[in-house]
């Protein structure tokens, strides 16, 4: 039976290391932001806090268990051992549609177009079949279910304003 330590691994140790490194930058980004007290004694600075913090946790638990010799129980990883070009287009179309549409065609429609986009790239990624008219339809439809309550949920409950693709407020 061997007793020895499982090595360090390095890559893993990179990772936590890249983690804590972003978690400085956030902190530093918060220490910019002004901590005058609003509503309930929080300031605007409390969430960008409580991230970095939560992120430092994070990266160092992440360097802590690479020194410790890793995650030692991880399958082997899915997928192809090259990218796909073809699905990563998909996926980077429907972010770029977003951002060219979203102040045209309005919030709710512009994200249904990018997780349509999007989905069928994932399909594409995992070898399935991206689906024809139906299936994107359905994923169009998908798109909105998920996108429509958030838009409402920002533009009526948080007062954030999305831009909509009528004068009402509600689309």
């Amino acid at each position: 039976m061997n007793d020895d330590p499982p090595a360090p691994s390095w890559p893993q140790f990179a990772i936590g290391a890249a983690v804590l490194g972003v978690a400085a930058v956030l902190a530093y980004g918060a220490a910019a932001i002004p901590s005058d007290a609003g509503y309930a004694g929080v300031g605007p600075d409390f969430l960008p806090w409580v991230v970095s913090v939560a992120l430092a946790a994070c990266g160092l638990w992440l360097m802590l268990e690479a020194r410790r010799g890793g995650f030692r129980d991880l399958d082997p990883p899915s997928g192809a051992a090259q990218g796909d070009w073809g699905a990563l287009a998909w996926v980077a179309s429907g972010i770029v549609v977003n951002a060219l549409l979203i102040e045209r065609i309005g919030f709710v429609l512009a994200c249904a177009l990018c997780y349509a986009l999007a989905v069928r790239g994932l399909r594409s990624a995992e070898g399935r079949p991206a689906g024809g008219p139906r299936r994107t339809a359905a994923d169009a439809a998908t798109g909105i279910a998920i996108a429509a309550p958030v838009f409402w949920l920002f533009t009526k409950v948080l007062s954030v304003s999305l831009p909509g693709l009528t004068g009402t407020g509600w689309l």
